[in-house]
């Protein structure tokens, strides 16, 4: 079965290191065979290596380094977010951040129902 998440311009990608910890980036340009140059709405564009990225399903239509305002109406008429969010990666980590976010009375809850 060949590859299918290929390092591509319009690539939606998830950080997973450093200060974008968690966050979806777009590809949207290849500098070399390790880096990438990345953006999002909220964010300042700028290079990333590819051992910190971990690429997605989900594709955008853009082309090569287009600007902010190009850029965000491609993500919001792909509507990337509620994809990766119906994913069952996105909703993974939605419940990592669901049990990170418990209280210690909280999980002492969860335990008492779980032997019950």
């Amino acid at each position: 079965m060949p590859f299918k998440r290929n390092v591509e311009i319009g690539r939606v990608a998830l950080c997973n290191y450093g200060t974008d910890y968690g966050k979806l980036v777009v590809i949207v340009d290849v500098i070399d065979l390790n880096r990438v140059l990345v953006d999002r709405e909220d964010m300042v564009r700028h290079v990333m290596n590819l051992k910190r990225l971990s690429l997605t399903d989900i594709v955008i239509d853009i082309t090569r380094s287009p600007k902010k305002t190009a850029l965000k109406s491609a993500i919001e008429a792909a509507d990337v977010y509620a994809k990766f969010a119906a994913s069952s990666w996105g909703k993974k980590l939605a419940v990592q951040a669901a049990r990170k976010s418990l209280s210690d009375f909280d999980r002492f809850k969860v335990s008492v129902a779980r032997s019950t």
